[in-house]
């Protein structure tokens, strides 16, 4: 709805202040080496040839090819150059000198510089504030460890010394920021190749070391993409968890157990990534006890010490405490409740109601976590415990191998290296980046073919084809047409080191021997055959959900998330929405009568935010579980627990993928054993239930879980059953979805879930709510 309020005088100043002053784009790396330099020269390069005046000054290509060739045709303005204590020469921006050549656009690196002694100001920073209130716009490049915050915490994880840093808040400055990733892989064969001379800091060049700081920025700059998207869900009147981001709410009570939850919860958000808040309920008529007085002091000393938001709100009944709950979620974006068992009996719960039970009725877009009630058995998982290391077999080096574990070994070693390029949306340049790596290769004659490229007409993607030899594709006969697929036969009998495969997600014609590209892929991979690829992040199954639930759109090409557990590597391509939306505008992506179509629905903002925010959260959860794998001592998301087994409950409702993918999400971030599991209720036809069933059945074997089918049973004893399934794998959490069931079903046959709030206490309980477009709706409406 159009905004006819009147701008104040201020606003109407800050408009045109804005007017004239330069933009600030970062472009943000994980160390020295990872290209940050190149994509800035790069991206002068395209403003040059679009009519932008750019120069550049004070900017270090530690003579290295690929970086010096994005010189040519730029206009350099000398540095003052200057002698540092050790001896190192140093580069400082000519301030003088930038002013008189007046640019539009000034390119420089190092943003956390410091200048010679005695400079107009004390570090590059300043200078870039200086030039940008001159009306010259800036792109500079940064280290993640040189951002102030992120410094202390990368010296306790690596041991790194920073002598220049930023401000923490230094990326808020910029009107853009962009993430230039590579993988620990990638860099070290750089360094192998001698393309990386004079680092600065060689110390830090170990696959840990580097893998920890990737993490840290990935993560560092999803943060910044959240603000980005609140503020714009904001201003749009939308309220609700985006589904992007976790934020965790933990109702605790000023009793004994208050403590327990919050540490649940703590460990929750750790292990998702996510924020955490808690919330106190208190009858300001009421007067607390000294023993509750003890316990309010403790929790919110334990609030301050995890760094967890509190808020202590006034209600007059128990009542309230479920709306107000249910309202406070919604307004502070939280996906995921989490609350203690009830501590009432039945009668007591039928007269004063049961708060929990109530919260199952009144969710809405928000999960519910129930904790495990610690006197029923369950205590010893609450509280967060130490990671175990696996047992040592210390004859393991002399121990012979067994016919199936030589047969394992072998084909580690015979199967070719998969790396695969990941962005948010199509257009981000996985393609092109793709095709570039594979030139490179093919200049360390290392024998490379396109087996499958899609440029949909793009001139610079095309460009980068070059003299790579492209395979022939297959022509395949559909319904009266001859189409075309890759001809993974071909490729196999061509036998290259490498094959470049283009979007991954694809599904191939009927009558191809596969039916996804992804297991040609596969096949090609167990060849021998080395493979490099492309895949936008919406196309992983386990976000089938949320990318739904953040565009309205539900993705139809799927690939398991196992797949990038597969890949070697796996390197995020990350551009920002608004330099996404003008290469749209611009025709690089799409034929230009498709432009205003693609930027009224999928390129709309919000959804390229929303997307970028989860691509950048889902790369950073794979590179902690690569580093996991490495057995670095600890991880960014905290310890995990590896008796965790997770049961997820189904019907015949088409809720039942959602809870299948949320109960693989949950058991792949705890590293747990997860089944699924259904007992028929007659509520369809027979053969309706057979093929609904097999349906789920591939599903659940498709992201990696055990599917089990059990026998029907009356409605009223169909809790027992789920629990003695459950209880016979030793499940410590059960995934049920919010009931669609009736008010008049639920009084003939009672609740399944309130059945297992009162006979489950043993194990969490997670109630996944029904997602509702209708709450998700402007606050005006």
């Amino acid at each position: 709805m159009p905004d006819f309020k009147r701008k104040s005088p201020e606003e109407i100043l800050q408009s045109i202040h804005a007017l004239y002053t330069g933009r600030l784009k970062i472009i943000i790396g994980a160390i020295s080496g990872s290209g940050k330099t190149y994509h800035m020269l790069r991206d002068g390069q395209t403003l040059k040839s679009q009519g932008v005046d750019v120069v550049l000054c004070a900017v270090s290509t530690m003579q290295r090819p690929e970086t010096m060739e994005q010189l040519q045709g730029l206009e350099r303005v000398p540095s003052i150059h200057w002698r540092y204590g050790d001896g190192s020469e140093r580069k400082d921006l000519d301030l003088d000198a930038i002013l008189a050549r007046n640019p539009e656009v000034l390119l420089t690196d190092g943003l956390a510089h410091r200048n010679r002694p005695g400079a107009a100001n004390a570090n590059r920073l300043d200078d870039i504030r200086f030039l940008l209130e001159k009306g010259i716009s800036v792109i500079a490049t940064v280290n993640v460890y040189e951002l102030q915050g992120i410094t202390e915490m990368a010296r306790k994880l690596i041991g790194i010394e920073v002598k220049e840093t930023v401000p923490a808040d230094t990326l808020e400055l910029a009107d853009e920021v962009r993430l230039i990733d590579v993988t620990p892989e990638a860099l070290l064969a750089r360094i192998e190749d001698g393309l990386l001379k004079n680092m600065p800091d060689k110390s830090l060049f170990s696959r840990g070391n580097i893998g920890v700081l990737r993490e840290l920025t990935l993560r560092l700059v999803a943060e910044g993409v959240n603000g980005s998207l609140l503020k714009y869900r904001d201003e749009q009147g939308y309220v609700g968890a985006s589904g992007t981001a976790e934020h965790i709410l933990v109702s605790a009570q000023y009793h004994w157990n208050g403590s327990i939850h919050i540490r649940r919860g703590q460990q929750i958000a750790q292990r998702l990534g996510g924020e955490l808040s808690v919330v106190t309920f208190v009858n300001p008529g009421e007067k607390l006890g000294p023993e509750r007085e003890e316990f309010r002091r403790s929790i919110r000393k334990l609030c301050e010490k995890i760094g967890a938001t509190l808020h202590e709100i006034h209600i007059r009944s128990r009542r309230d405490i479920p709306p107000t709950l249910v309202r406070l979620a919604l307004e502070q974006n939280v996906s995921r409740i989490v609350i203690g068992h009830s501590n009432q009996t039945r009668s007591q719960e039928f007269f004063k109601g049961s708060i929990v039970a109530e919260m199952v009725k009144c969710m809405r877009n928000v999960d519910m976590f129930v904790v495990a009630d610690r006197s029923a058995g369950g205590g010893e998982r609450i509280l967060p415990t130490k990671r175990k290391e696996p047992l040592q077999d210390p004859a393991g080096p002399y121990r012979r191998l067994s016919e199936e574990q030589a047969g394992r070994k072998i084909e580690e070693i015979t199967r070719g290296r998969f790396k695969v390029y990941i962005g948010a949306a199509p257009g981000v340049g996985k393609t092109y980046t793709m095709l570039r790596e594979g030139n490179i290769l093919r200049k360390k004659n290392i024998d490379v073919v396109i087996g499958l490229l899609e440029t949909h007409g793009r001139k610079e993607t095309q460009e980068q084809v070059s003299e790579l030899e492209l395979v022939p594709r297959a022509v395949v006969p559909y319904k009266g047409a001859q189409l075309q697929e890759m001809d993974t036969d071909a490729i196999i009998a061509r036998d290259p080191e490498v094959v470049l495969v283009d979007e991954l997600a694809h599904t191939n014609v009927p009558g191809s021997v596969n039916k996804k590209r992804y297991e040609d892929v596969i096949r090609l991979l167990n060849a021998g055959i080395s493979v490099i690829s492309t895949l936008n992040v919406q196309h992983l199954e386990s976000l089938n959900d949320n990318v739904e639930q953040l565009t309205g759109v539900r993705v139809r090409e799927t690939v398991p998330d196992s797949l990038l557990s597969l890949a070697d590597e796996v390197e995020l391509i990350d551009v920002t929405p608004k330099a996404l939306q003008e290469r749209m505008r611009a025709g690089r992506i799409y034929a230009r009568e498709k432009v205003d179509q693609a930027l009224g629905n999928f390129f709309k903002t919000g959804n390229l935010i929303a997307l970028r925010e989860l691509a950048l959260r889902e790369i950073a959860d794979d590179v902690d579980e690569r580093l996991e794998s490495w057995e670095r001592k600890t991880s960014l998301r905290g310890p995990w627990r590896r008796e965790e087994v997770i049961f997820v409950a189904v019907t015949m409702s088409d809720n039942a993928e959602r809870l299948i993918r949320r109960g693989f999400r949950i058991a792949y971030r705890l590293k747990a054993p997860w089944h699924v599991c259904y007992i028929p209720d007659g509520a369809c036809a027979i053969e309706q239930e057979r093929e609904r069933i097999e349906q789920l059945r591939r599903l659940t074997r498709r992201l990696g879980g055990s599917f089990d089918l059990g026998e029907r049973v009356p409605a009223r004893r169909l809790h027992e059953e789920l629990l003695i399934r459950a209880d016979a794998r030793r499940c410590t959490q059960l995934i049920v979805g919010q009931s669609r069931r009736s008010r008049l079903y639920r009084l003939l046959f009672g609740s399944l879930t309130r059945r297992l709030l009162r006979t489950a206490r043993h194990m969490d309980l997670l109630v996944v709510a029904r997602f509702d477009h209708a709450a998700q709706v402007k606050k005006d409406e």
